[in-house]
């Protein structure tokens, strides 16, 4: 996170975009100022130009389309080899002939727990609880395993 006074902060930003738009400064000679580089300065002026003082914001790096994603029914069959025979990726993407880190990626964003976190009779996650401060719950059992006679 940049610092408040940093060049291109948004309110950065907006002078500089103020300066091109409104003020009417050459590109070249804003981006000097702003120290940037004069494409930088234009993309920001053009999204001054579209959006106003809005456009300045940070906008997310990840794309709208993923058109080489893995289709939903082969999803589907990964998720349900992963439930009914308990494969890792590696096993299922020799089965369904794709690629271990595919299927890897595919568990990772159904958010399907590791095998080694999974209890092997039932397949449910095992739940563990810690406590904050050590000796928090403590259990003893205790059980007479002989007969003691009385004093003895």
């Amino acid at each position: 996170m940049p610092h408040a006074n940093a060049t291109l902060t948004e309110r950065g930003r907006l002078r500089l975009a103020r300066c091109v738009v409104d003020d009417e400064w050459p590109l070249r000679r804003a981006a000097d100022r702003f120290q940037v580089s004069p494409t930088t300065a234009k993309r920001w002026a053009d999204r001054y130009r579209t959006d106003g003082a809005a456009g300045m914001a940070d906008r997310p790096s990840r794309p709208h389309t993923s058109p080489n994603r893995t289709p939903r029914p082969v999803e589907r069959r990964v998720l349900h080899l992963r439930r009914s025979k308990r494969l890792g990726p590696v096993r299922i993407g020799w089965r369904l002939g794709l690629a271990a880190s595919t299927c890897h990626a595919i568990l990772r964003r159904a958010g399907a727990a590791r095998l080694s976190h999974l209890d092997r009779a039932t397949a449910e996650p095992i739940r563990r609880y810690e406590h904050q401060t050590p000796g928090d719950l403590i259990h003893v059992d205790i059980k007479k395993l002989g007969n003691i006679p009385t004093g003895g």
